[in-house]
């Protein structure tokens, strides 16, 4: 008996630790991070203009194409985002991970938040879900008031 409610301590313990999702990511409040956008787009210049990559990073910006899905791998959906200094970043978000955008389309505000990595066309931004563990903070993509992470 006693090996059984061991057992079952460690079970709850490792619902509890680890956590199951099911169904849809949560749907977010509005989040100010006390940032401008033309602060975000200060970045974004500075390590596109600097060749940095592996920075973590937030920002927003308006979708002005929708790329196929890239299904070698891990599976990405990609868009292309211009922020409000006209650059434009490609985001590569981890549909194996986290729930596709459904709704995206061209013209559409989008918010994010994960790792930069240069690129001749303006850069990446990649690592835009939870993480586990490891080295990388979590990151999520913002789209009509839903969180997906």
């Amino acid at each position: 008996m006693r090996k059984l409610l061991i057992l079952g301590a460690m079970l709850l313990a490792g619902h509890l630790y680890f956590g199951v999702r099911q169904g849809p990511a949560p749907v977010a409040a509005p989040v100010s991070t006390g940032v401008s956008p033309s602060s975000f787009d200060t970045v974004f210049a500075d390590a596109y203009a600097n060749r940095r990559s592996n920075i973590q990073v937030s920002g927003e910006g308006t979708v002005t194409k929708l790329l196929p899905d890239d299904n070698t791998g891990s599976r990405h959906q990609k868009f292309i985002v211009r922020l409000a200094s006209g650059q434009t970043l490609l985001v590569a978000h981890n549909i194996d991970v986290a729930p596709r955008i459904g709704a995206l389309r061209a013209g559409d505000r989008v918010q994010f938040s994960g790792e930069y990595e240069w690129s001749d066309r303006g850069g990446l931004v990649h690592w835009t879900h939870r993480t586990a563990s490891g080295p990388h903070p979590g990151g999520w993509l913002r789209h009509g008031g839903r969180t997906y992470q």
